[in-house]
């Protein structure tokens, strides 16, 4: 079978190369592939005679690293092919943040050998003068996500080949700390052309030196600078739990807290319904907090973590979004409702006795009579035209005055609940939420109300000794303007 020799070329000058190594390329007569011309030890090896074929044009051709290295592999397997065997360099060493390597590891039409090669992170750490052992991530610039980047110990971004990867790197970085916080940039570090700069994070793209031989230094970033991360707000919960943390946490319960995560829901739809997105964010935090504080007491009390919260919510949305995440074809948002439905009965299995089943008891009547009638159309159980459900709210009217007029406390209020069921149902019918139409006329009649008080209040009367005829010429007037 055909062979691929990588041998890694050091992170320096030729002054690093093993003798071994040295021997080896300098004995090749024929040409050496390389990954990138642009080494040192290249030029110093190109004086005594050494013929290197650099694949740096197709950097330059194609869009995207992931290309770039499946045409570089391609072209060595087509290579090692039609000949006895070569020999491919990479700068570094081959194990050390070089994709080409991984995906010729993969593969399997030719043999790879991999020869040594000196990796630079020895003279990385000893230039920043740091001890691995605290806590150290590398990362490679060229591809990486934002949720990778673990800020708590040292961060080294490796392959920052040009000022176009630089931004991506600062960009990602600007997400999380401030625009002053201090970066390092290393350029051919352990060679007799090193050179170390640290630069505010904003500036990191402004360097003119940036190379192939570039690498960027994130020292651990204080916990402070990280309050917007996960693991931050963690922290808070459970020293707030703990035994020197807030009298008023520790003693909550799951029951305690009911009321209070009830009003933050009610709070966020009021921040909703105004178009107040600094609400938004306030209110959505409060509601965090309430996850976070209950799964803290389930912790506590040795039932739950968080961890459990998040596993089973993120599994329940992949379960239920096989379009998004299997192979199934759901073409309309009807079409994922019915299946959400299906695949929710299957996960329930035989928990739910009714259909009517996980309507919340505590939810409000109004809200509860909606989801009840929803509920059973979706068996069937529902009108056939909308024309009979308005007939059945005359008839229900009907029936409130008729127990008015015996006066039967008990059965009007009967009455006037089955008018409020009927009146949910036509909401249903009309895809409109009742609960949310209803605020909508709470907060109207409260805008109108209170500027009937202000007018009156400006004209110096006492809305108590003011007529009807005066509030109502001033609603009308406030109506007017909406």
């Amino acid at each position: 079978m055909s062979r691929i020799e990588i041998i890694g070329l050091g992170a320096g000058d030729v002054n690093q190369l093993s003798l071994g190594i040295y021997k080896k390329l300098t004995a090749q007569k024929s040409e050496i592939y390389t990954r990138t011309l642009d080494h040192p030890v290249i030029d110093a090896l190109k004086l005594e005679g050494i013929n290197f074929f650099g694949f740096d044009y197709i950097y330059e051709s194609e869009k995207g690293f992931e290309l770039v290295y499946n045409q570089i592999v391609a072209t060595l397997i087509e290579k090692a092919k039609n000949s006895e065997g070569i020999i491919y360099t990479v700068p570094g060493h081959p194990m050390l943040a070089e994709k080409t390597v991984q995906l010729l590891l993969e593969q399997t039409e030719v043999e790879v050998e991999i020869t040594g090669g000196q990796s630079y992170l020895d003279d990385m750490f000893t230039a920043l003068q740091i001890d691995p052992i605290e806590g150290f991530q590398f990362i490679d610039g060229t591809s990486f996500e934002r949720s990778q980047l673990q800020y708590r110990g040292h961060l080294i971004f490796c392959q920052v080949y040009d000022q176009f990867i630089a931004s991506d790197v600062k960009l990602a970085l600007l997400e999380d700390l401030p625009p002053n916080y201090e970066v390092t940039l290393l350029e051919a570090v352990g060679s007799s052309d090193e050179v170390i700069r640290t630069v505010p994070l904003e500036e990191l793209d402004h360097q003119v030196e940036i190379s192939n031989l570039t690498s960027v230094y994130v020292p651990p970033v204080p916990t402070e600078l990280l309050n917007h991360r996960f693991e931050n707000l963690r922290a808070v919960m459970r020293t707030l739990r703990g035994p020197n943390g807030c009298p008023w946490d520790r003693k909550q319960t799951h029951e305690s807290l009911r009321e209070h995560s009830i009003e933050e829901i009610y709070e966020l739809i009021e921040a909703i319904d105004n178009q107040d997105d600094e609400g938004i964010i306030e209110e959505l935090g409060d509601i965090l907090m309430h996850v976070m504080l209950h799964s803290q007491i389930g912790e506590d009390n040795g039932y739950f973590t968080v961890d459990d919260v998040i596993r089973g919510i993120t599994n329940k949305m992949i379960y239920r979004h096989p379009h998004v995440f299997g192979d199934a074809k759901l073409e309309t948002a009807d079409d994922v409702t019915r299946n959400w439905e299906e695949l929710k009965k299957k996960e329930k299995g035989n928990k739910r006795k009714s259909v009517l089943d996980g309507v919340p008891k505590p939810m409000p009547s109004l809200a509860k009579a909606y989801q009840l009638q929803r509920k059973a159309a979706k068996v069937g159980f529902d009108w056939d035209e909308v024309s009979d459900i308005w007939n059945k709210l005359d008839e229900e009217v009907g029936e409130v005055k008729e127990a008015i007029e015996i006066k039967d406390k008990l059965e009007v209020e009967k009455e006037f609940g089955d008018v409020l069921f009927v009146l949910a149902n036509l909401t249903r019918y009309y895809n409109i939420n009742p609960e949310i139409a209803l605020e909508q006329t709470n907060q109207k009649f409260i805008s109108r109300f209170t500027y009937i008080e202000e007018q009156l209040s400006k004209q110096g009367k006492d809305i108590h000794h003011s007529s009807l005829a005066e509030m109502d010429a001033l609603w009308n007037k406030k109506k007017e303007r909406e």
